[in-house]
């Protein structure tokens, strides 16, 4: 017998898969945590009914100390839960941006390479990210939050409160490992999920989380959209090797500028900020016969016979 949270966490994932073509076996990223217990037993429930087999992929940072047996222990619940195969995966967390963005980079990359993994992600989650993504105005793919379906990765609890999760698991008679990590104050997100949220929620009688996620999903749509227009005009300008600035000039700038992002990556520009990109949109919309835009990589962006190409540089542009 189970009660109106697993309900909820079954129905969300049932409703998930309903909109994918699953493939045989289901993973699903478990922690330990109240989100992917709930998550694992959900996928367990809904993925045998429909004939799938799931399998349970736990990663092991090595952070903290026990964090071998927790994982062993995140193993056996997911088991216990209906998981067919579980396993750990055993990660070691270096590189540039931090220890959040260390972790996150390497659990992503131990979870890769199956045709999809479900991840725990919850109504809060989108909510913390949005918020993230406002203050430090990244722009409307930020705001627009994780996508549902974004392969391989699947994440069926975005319209899920954390709450819910956790009642899910009462209800099921597990207890989940709480992360010490989420606690420690040094961490912005931990920060936002512990006193911003809340002060707002407060402020703003309720409602927050709620509406932030929705915003998103608005968002989401609508840039999907502008993505799709911006694909065309893509093809229609020429694609990588260069663009034709004639049709790029009779574009709105969202479209444009969509244009060009998708133009600079494909061409081998990294760490492209929005100073980058307008910079290089100057050179069609503002055209005054100025230079060229230095990006990085030792790469400059021109404006050569009404095409914008992409040209590679000995060096970078000197101070």
């Amino acid at each position: 017998m189970t009660g109106p949270a697993v309900a909820a966490v079954r129905r969300a994932v049932r409703g998930f898969l309903e909109t994918v073509e699953a493939p045989a076996e289901l993973c699903v990223a478990v922690s330990g945590g109240a989100d992917s217990l709930a998550l694992a037993e959900a996928t367990a429930y809904v993925g045998h009914h429909r004939g799938h087999r799931v399998r349970a992929l736990v990663v092991d940072h090595g952070l903290q100390e026990g964090s071998a047996k927790i994982a062993r222990d995140a193993v056996a619940a997911a088991k216990s839960l209906g998981a067919d195969e579980a396993e750990v995966r055993r990660v070691d967390v270096t590189g540039p941006g931090g220890p959040e963005a260390a972790a996150r980079k390497a659990r992503y990359g131990a979870l890769a390479g199956h045709d999809l993994v479900l991840l725990g992600h919850t109504l809060d989650d989108q909510a913390e990210t949005v918020l993230l993504g406002l203050g430090r105005g990244s722009g409307p793919r930020s705001l627009a939050g994780m996508r549902p379906h974004d392969p391989p990765w699947g994440r069926p609890l975005l319209a899920v409160p954390r709450a819910t999760t956790r009642a899910a698991c009462a209800e099921l008679g597990v207890e989940p490992w709480e992360d010490p990590h989420n606690a420690e104050a040094r961490f912005t997100r931990v920060r936002l999920r512990t006193e911003v949220l809340p002060l707002l929620e407060d402020v703003l009688n309720g409602g927050v989380a709620a509406a932030l996620a929705r915003t998103a999903a608005q968002l989401r749509e609508d840039s999907e959209a502008l993505d799709t227009s911006a694909d065309r005009i893509f093809t229609r300008a020429g694609g990588v090797e260069g663009l034709d600035v004639a049709v790029l000039e009779g574009e709105p700038a969202a479209l444009r500028r969509r244009v060009l992002r998708r133009w600079l990556l494909a061409s081998g520009v990294r760490e492209l900020t929005d100073g980058h990109l307008r910079a290089v949109d100057a050179l069609v919309a503002r055209w005054r016969g100025q230079g060229g835009v230095w990006l990085p990589g030792n790469l400059e962006a021109r404006r050569c016979r009404g095409r914008l190409c992409v040209i590679s540089q000995p060096t970078t542009r000197g101070d």
